[in-house]
């Protein structure tokens, strides 16, 4: 199925519904399962690696100053995680074709 420019969970769940004849309740349980396990793996500062297809890391992000334009004043943001997504290599070549 081609999308433009984005792809939503129902989306994904009706894909996966499709090539594997898995009813949408169990596929869409499954679905949600997994961004919970990654979303707990990453809170709980682990990095979660999928072979051939990328990894979810937490990466740190450093103190820094900022300013609050509408008040003119300057604020400190202190360093906090974040998650993020490193697609594998043959992601990425996919992608760019």
């Amino acid at each position: 199925m081609f999308f433009k420019g984005k792809m939503t969970k129902a989306d994904i769940v009706n894909e996966i519904t499709k090539k594997t004849g898995i009813d949408k309740t169990t596929v869409l349980t499954t679905v949600e399962a997994f961004m919970e396990a990654v979303k707990d793996s990453l809170s709980n500062d682990e990095n979660v690696y999928l072979r051939g297809f990328g990894s979810f890391v937490v990466k740190k992000r450093a103190q820094k100053t900022a300013r609050n334009i509408s008040k003119n004043t300057t604020i400190i943001i202190p360093e906090h995680n974040i998650p993020a997504f490193k697609p594998a290599k043959t992601f990425t070549i996919s992608v760019k074709k």
